[in-house]
């Protein structure tokens, strides 16, 4: 409840009031506690609050049980002995303005991002892959960058991937190695991230982080419910989308200094899964985020079992802090319950480590900071009730609620701008044609050389075979020369030695006619 400018989250036996204070909310909290303890309770009374407070809040619904809060509450008997034994006056059931968001679109405002604002660290967790296979996808990131193609969707991703795999040659000296295994195994992954629906979440139209940020006419803040059941069943995928959502909102945000209250609380349930497995470059990154982010006027608040659950450097950062009850069966139990213990201020009426494992269901211990931003004494106290419906909703009423809202329509319709793939599909098509063409032009040159010789050595074969006629009809004509010599002198011969026959007769008239007809025969 926000009370007197406070939110008043729980109150002790004595009646003493345990508040958030507004201007002290950016300075980040964690409630913890094992698994029934009342850690959704906590929650659940932290955001209508903040919501009365005119603070925006965004939390995501893992089991499906914080829609209520669209809904007016109901003081049954259970919540009346509560609150008459906390001494709640003007506690009024009500319903909170909400806003549903889903990944898959189904029970809630679609939320998708495109591929290139979620970026390659953050997809790289989402895909499970090594650190040098991050390398291979930051490669692929960098090249569709400087060539101007968009990375919108999945199928996007994979053609660049596939077109960085076939021109590695072209890449490695200006970006590194590049190797087709790596390659593939991204690819895979990719296919199996489809399967469990991200190509859902891929693509746009992409959200506007700042619609988060949103006020009712009243002044209350909008809590932003994310359906995540569906989605929680993939836990890398889950802690991925709330670590892009925390990167977006600190690159998206300006520096406001310290306000009076926070422009938005963000809520991380199963703050676990955010840190499980994670490399120390990347933990410190995190680090850094949750450090500066709260200039901005955002406050992150991590719930999980434990608070071994979130690493010191972070721990370290989180001021309000609500303790369930935890469990010490085992030796690594008894180590959170010390660890937990030892987070707090002492308190002298009681003892801190055995309070945890004593607490009973909606009681907690609550160390909040006070106005000069120290943290105060451990206190043990009960949570009040939440003042919406505890428990899921029905789909009428849900869809009333989505289509209701200022952003209904907003987000709905996917669209497909050209991006990569398209580009690249153009890319080949062009370059394929440019080839056949190229080909094309290659074998007609081929061709007309081709032509070319066979019509030089059939020049050739006609000059050898005109030279080869030449020699021959020279060859004939000196044949006949000498045949025509022959006769020529067989005719002299015979001429000689008729002329000597006819010479002796010469003087006689038969001799004449003899000789005439003679020359006449040999000179026709």
């Amino acid at each position: 409840m926000f009370i007197d400018s406070r939110l008043l989250i729980g109150k002790t036996a004595e009646g003493a009031e345990l508040s958030i204070l507004p201007q002290m909310a950016n300075r980040h909290g964690i409630i913890t506690g094992a698994s029934g303890s009342g850690k959704t309770i906590t929650l659940k009374v932290m955001a209508e609050s903040f919501s009365d407070a005119g603070v925006p809040v965004f939390l995501a619904d893992v089991k499906g049980d914080l829609a209520g809060t669209a809904v007016v509450g109901e003081v049954n008997e259970s919540i009346q002995k509560r609150l008459d034994k906390l001494g709640i006056k003007g506690f009024e059931a009500k319903e909170f303005p909400v806003r549903f968001w889903d990944l898959y679109g189904t029970s809630g405002h679609p939320l998708r991002a495109t591929v290139e604002s979620v970026g390659p660290e953050v997809l790289s967790i989402m895909l499970g892959l090594t650190e040098a296979q991050e390398g291979n996808l930051a490669i692929a990131f960098a090249v569709a960058k400087d060539e101007n193609l968009a990375l919108i969707d999945l199928e996007d991703l994979r053609a660049v991937l596939t077109y960085v795999s076939e021109n590695k040659e072209k890449y490695t000296v200006k970006y590194g190695n590049v190797t087709t295994q790596s390659i593939g195994v991204i690819q895979r992954s990719l296919l199996t991230l489809e399967n469990q629906g991200a190509n859902h979440f891929f693509g746009q139209p992409a959200l506007n982080i700042r619609d988060f940020f949103a006020t009712e006419i009243d002044g209350r803040g909008v809590i932003n419910i994310l359906h995540a059941v569906k989605l929680f069943e993939s836990p890398d995928m889950y802690a991925a989308f709330l670590l892009w959502l925390l990167s977006t909102l600190f690159s998206d945000s300006p520096e406001v200094g310290d306000l009076d209250k926070p422009k938005l609380v963000f809520f991380f349930d199963e703050a676990h899964l955010l840190f499980n497995g994670m490399p120390t470059y990347r933990l410190k990154r995190i680090a850094q985020i949750v450090k500066l982010i709260r200039s901005r006027g955002i406050g992150l608040y991590f719930i999980s079992q434990s608070p071994m659950d979130v690493p010191d450097e972070i721990l370290a950062q989180l001021g309000n802090r609500v303790q369930h009850s935890l469990r010490a069966y085992t030796p690594s139990e008894q180590k959170a319950v010390k660890a937990a213990a030892g987070a707090f201020r002492v308190n002298p009426k009681f003892n801190t480590e055995k309070a945890i494992l004593e607490l009973g269901t909606g009681e907690a211990l609550i160390s909040f900071l006070d106005e000069k931003g120290a943290p105060t004494i451990v206190e043990m106290a009960t949570i009040l009730p939440p003042q919406s419906k505890m428990g899921a909703i029905d789909e009428m009423t849900r869809n009333k609620i989505i289509n209701s809202s200022a952003l209904a329509g907003k987000y709905d319709e996917a669209e497909n701008p050209e991006s990569a793939s398209e580009i690249i599909t153009q890319k080949l098509e062009t370059k394929a044609a440019e080839d056949k063409a190229a080909k094309e032009a290659e074998l007609a040159e081929k061709a007309a050389k081709e032509a070319e010789e066979a019509e030089e050595k059939a020049s050739r074969e006609r000059a050898k075979l005109a030279e080869k006629e030449r020699v021959a009809a020279e060859r004939e004509r000196i044949r006949v020369e000498k045949e025509n010599e022959k006769v020529r002198a067989k005719q002299k011969k015979l001429a000689d030695r008729f002329l000597g026959n006819v010479v002796g007769s010469i003087g006689s008239a038969t001799g004449r006619k003899i000789t005439n007809k003679i020359l006449k025969d040999l000179f026709k």
